[in-house]
């Protein structure tokens, strides 16, 4: 243990945030903080590299005492994008397109190395979007089934059904062949990773896309050996897992992104600990079957997906009462470990994300036994000095401890919508539940945006790191304004003609489905 470890003890901190964590493969983490992942939506238009605005936004958290700092989703098809702007594996690895990567990641560390970088690679699979999911218009994505996306819910609204069958095509059935070829691109991510020197990748088995496709009913419905009773759906994970630890270093970092809201109900959870029901109970043996295979370093439980986007919300319009399920599912994810055997440091690590938005909750949640990890997303945009103010707490220096680490956005209905017959369209198109979530998404994404311009600014002007970092978000922005903004934008001025014609045709549509909510 280095001597930055061994000064930080779990006894030199008596929030617990600051005791170093080892992961299974003996690669160590000097906190429990971890910034979750966050979609950016800085790469160029239809997807590419990371460039010089995810440097700027990433070398703000890098100033503080991040333990980990997972970036947001790189695709590992170019072809299944979700929004159109996102990090991409490229075709080829080779010094000058591995470059970039390098750059973020090195950016990620900081200038002592201190913190673990980690790269979330992920397939949208049939939750990639129509025009801009890298596909030709209405061209169909690939899915375990040919099962839709709002398949298994009920629009009465015959404008919220179009709307919605414009966002999603119907699936093509994937064949082994295009499964193989997923397998490879979840490798070839893996190997860029840590080829740019990441310390590890998360695999996005949540919020409903590819990985956790696989493992639904609702979306496979298949009967071979990829099914949902192959492994229990875990088969094709269990491949990808498999291949990937065979090629990279021994303590490379590989954690798994599970989806908690696929399993949970709403059982009481007031004092004592229900009986487990079977799509709980599934979820566990999901865990322990991650931890048996003995090549999981982390499991982080999340939850969400286009259908019912909880991660997309804000966390006041969660409710609590939801969140606590998670809470309840990643404590008896730990319980159910250390029942099975696995002690740590040999057990996967358990990281809960979402719904942590104080320095108490912080605390507890460690103290508690509901997690070995905290992931913080929208809270580490709202104040990306997280690690500092809990260091404070740390040392006596404040004590506001139930203090938000930032305000919520209040989106309420712009007034434009209240106008007749915009509110007819409104109430039909808001029963898509992505579409009104996804305001929320977007507002958090143009104050990415503000961390990353006011990153840059820190070059070109000489704003220090931390002045940088305490950019303010900008509430006078409603989820209208920030939806508008999300996509008249180009991050690059050197984009090609044809992906600029591209970009000016899919407005009018996104225009029409989108900006009315």
């Amino acid at each position: 243990m280095d001597a930055y470890m061994a000064s930080h003890k779990a006894k030199d901190s008596p929030t617990g945030v600051f005791a170093p964590i080892e992961f299974p493969c003996g690669a160590r983490a000097s906190n429990r903080l971890v910034k979750a992942p966050m979609y950016e939506h800085l790469s160029a238009f239809l997807g590419g590299p990371p460039n010089d605005h995810h440097l700027a936004l990433y070398s703000l958290w890098s100033q503080y005492d991040w333990g980990m700092v997972i970036t947001g989703n790189v695709q590992v098809s170019k072809s299944h994008l979700t929004l159109g702007r996102d990090l991409v594996v490229p075709d080829q690895l080779s010094n000058a397109s591995v470059e970039p990567f390098k750059a973020l990641a090195d950016v990620i560390k900081g200038p002592d190395g201190r913190t673990r970088a980690i790269m979330q690679l992920s397939h949208a699979g049939r939750q990639s979007t129509n025009f801009i999911g890298g596909r030709y218009p209405f061209e169909r994505p690939l899915a375990p089934s040919a099962i839709s996306v709002g398949a298994n819910t009920t629009v009465d609204d015959p404008l919220a059904g179009l709307a919605q069958s414009i966002l999603f095509q119907t699936p093509k059935e994937m064949s082994i062949g295009d499964i193989t070829e997923v397998v490879e691109g979840f490798v070839k991510g893996a190997r860029l990773a840590c080829e740019s020197g990441f310390d590890g990748v998360e695999l996005h088995v949540a919020h409903g896309y590819l990985l956790a496709q696989f493992l639904s009913p609702k979306s496979n419905a298949r009967q071979d050996e990829y099914s949902v009773h192959s492994e229990d759906g875990l088969y094709l994970l269990h491949q990808i897992i498999d291949r990937i630890r065979a090629i990279v270093e021994p303590r490379f970092i590989i954690g798994v992104k599970l989806n908690a809201s696929d399993y949970l109900t709403d059982a009481p959870i007031n004092g004592c600990d229900p009986p487990l029901c079977p799509e709980e109970t599934r979820a566990l043996q999901h865990v322990l079957c991650l931890a048996r295979w003995g090549k999981v370093d982390f499991i982080d439980i999340s939850g969400g997906d286009y259908e019912n986007p909880e991660f997309m919300m804000s966390e006041t319009t969660k409710h609590g009462r939801r969140q606590a399920l998670f809470a309840r599912f990643s404590q008896q994810a730990i319980k159910a470990l250390d029942s099975a055997g696995f002690k740590a440091p040999l057990r996967p690590v358990i990281m809960l994300t979402g719904g942590l938005r104080t320095p108490s909750l912080l605390q507890s949640a460690l103290q508690s036994g509901q997690t070995d990890m905290l992931g913080i997303g929208r809270g580490s945009v709202l104040c990306p000095h997280i690690p500092q103010i809990m260091t404070e707490f740390d040392q006596g220096r404040r004590t506001d401890i139930d203090e938000p680490f930032g305000a919520e956005p209040k989106l309420s209905t712009p007034k434009l919508l209240n106008i007749w017959p915009l509110v007819s369209i409104w109430r039909s198109l808001s029963k898509v539940k992505l579409i009104g979530a996804g305001l929320n998404m977007a507002w958090y994404t143009i104050m990415i945006r503000r961390l990353a311009l006011a990153g840059l600014r820190r070059k070109s002007e000489g704003i220090s790191a931390a002045a940088a970092a305490l950019e303010r978000p900008d509430y006078t922005i409603g989820g209208l304004g920030a939806l508008v903004r999300m996509y008249l934008w180009i991050p690059c001025p050197k984009i090609s003609i044809e992906r600029s014609l591209i970009f000016v045709l899919v407005l009018g549509l996104l225009t029409v489905v989108f900006a009315v909510s």
